[in-house]
């Protein structure tokens, strides 16, 4: 990956709905160049999805909780079941395997307190190996960002 590489995905991570030559444009290559290595970096999986960012707050979506969770055993069948089930709900928008104290952390997006309650109580106590959850309500977000240093 070189200079070019990097301003090119400087640009499609800024804004990947601008046209392709309007992106050229930007990093100064012509229409066909920047063509040939946005797809390469599509096909390396450099570039893994072009999506919209919706704005959560918009949507209702205002209450983020990060969930510490913390299992009974940690056999590959547990952890297996457990990644795959939190994988399905569409209120977790992030889950990491954590090291330390934690055994993952999740961030979830909900409307109120209530409908995080009930996800808690009818789904996430329900996860595979569960033993604790520890809840933390965000109070401000301060820098949310899908750019990456490049």
């Amino acid at each position: 990956m070189d200079e070019m590489d990097r301003r090119i995905l400087s640009v499609v991570q800024r804004d990947s709905s601008l046209s392709v030559a309007d992106m050229a444009e930007k990093v100064g290559l012509s229409h066909t160049p920047f063509w040939r290595r946005l797809k390469r970096l599509e096909k390396e999986g450099v570039i893994k999805e072009r999506v919209a960012i919706l704005d959560s707050d918009k949507l209702g979506l205002t209450i983020t909780v990060f969930a510490n969770i913390k299992l009974r055993q940690h056999d590959e069948d547990t952890l297996e079941a457990f990644e795959r089930e939190v994988r399905a709900f569409p209120e977790i928008v992030e889950c990491f395997s954590m090291s330390g104290e934690t055994d993952y952390v999740v961030r979830a997006l909900v409307r109120s307190i209530d409908e995080y309650e009930r996800l808690l109580k009818r789904k996430l106590l329900h996860l595979p190996g569960v033993i604790a959850i520890n809840s933390h309500f965000a109070l401000k977000r301060i820098k949310l960002t899908t750019q990456l240093p490049l």
